[in-house]
């Protein structure tokens, strides 16, 4: 009987010490992969910016990515003034590093995030800071800006890049990098053919209203500015329209967008 408890035991043990390894192998693991995963999440991101501002060539190379994007400029805009943040804000808000700092999960830190009244986007929150991306000419004024957008489609949250072009106005380009949206349906919003129409699009009217976005397949344009729906995916572009339109609106970028133009930022 003993040597059967002696036996149950010696196993027992044998196995918590596997688990055991086998638990601080996983970590160890874990830790090592998780620099290479930022990077590539972070090389992920050029990407879409890149194919959003309309820069990105054939060749797709990591360096070539880098490259293309360490032309751009990374800054971050108070969304309560509508200007770029001070250091001292910066400070006050403990984001010590621009590159690093990350708008999504500041959204979820109270003192980070704007909780929002009017949400035709549905993202319920958005971030104090916003990460903008600009490409400046040789004088040093915007040759396009690159902002990031989102919003809840059907199944789940849309991310994304919209760039204007130097008049802050027209739209340059449009990408999706991340999203839940079916495939073949909704997924469509990825393809090169409807991501086309967008490129030409004016974003605001001479009142600074906005006047861009996306209507029911085969419905009527509201103005020669609005891009056609994908038949069969009815919620996701209504999801696209209420977020591409919050985001350049009064409560998302365009008091940004108007002290930028007026060189007050």
């Amino acid at each position: 009987m003993s040597n059967s408890k002696d036996s149950n035991v010696r196993t027992a043990i044998t196995a918590l010490a596997l688990c055991l390894v086998c638990s601080i192998l996983v970590s160890a693991v874990a830790v090592g992969l998780k620099q290479q995963q930022l990077n590539n999440q972070a090389l992920d991101r050029n990407k879409n910016i890149l194919l959003a501002a309309g820069l990105l060539g054939e060749n797709t190379s990591n360096a070539s990515i880098e490259k293309s994007f360490s032309e751009f400029q990374v800054k971050l805009v108070n969304m309560e003034t509508g200007k770029y943040a001070t250091d001292d804000e910066l400070k006050q808000a403990g984001i010590t590093n621009v590159d690093s700092y990350d708008p999504e999960s500041a959204s979820k830190n109270p003192s980070l995030g704007i909780a929002l009244t009017e949400d035709p986007a549905n993202i319920k929150v958005k971030p104090k800071f916003a990460k903008v991306y600009i490409k400046p000419d040789a004088s040093g004024s915007p040759e396009m800006l690159v902002l990031p957008v989102k919003g809840y489609g059907l199944w789940g949250t849309i991310y994304g890049f919209l760039t204007l072009e130097k008049d802050l106005n027209t739209i340059k380009g449009l990408s999706f990098y991340s999203h839940k949206e079916t495939p073949g349906l909704g997924a469509r919003i990825e393809e090169p053919k409807w991501l086309a129409l967008w490129p030409g699009k004016q974003a605001y009217n001479d009142k600074g209203e906005v006047v861009t976005g996306v209507v029911k397949y085969g419905s009527p344009k509201p103005t020669e500015n609005y891009i056609d729906g994908i038949s069969g995916a009815t919620l996701t572009v209504r999801g696209v329209n209420n977020f591409i339109q919050f985001w350049l609106g009064k409560d998302g970028y365009q008091p940004f967008i108007d002290n930028l133009r007026k060189g007050e930022v």
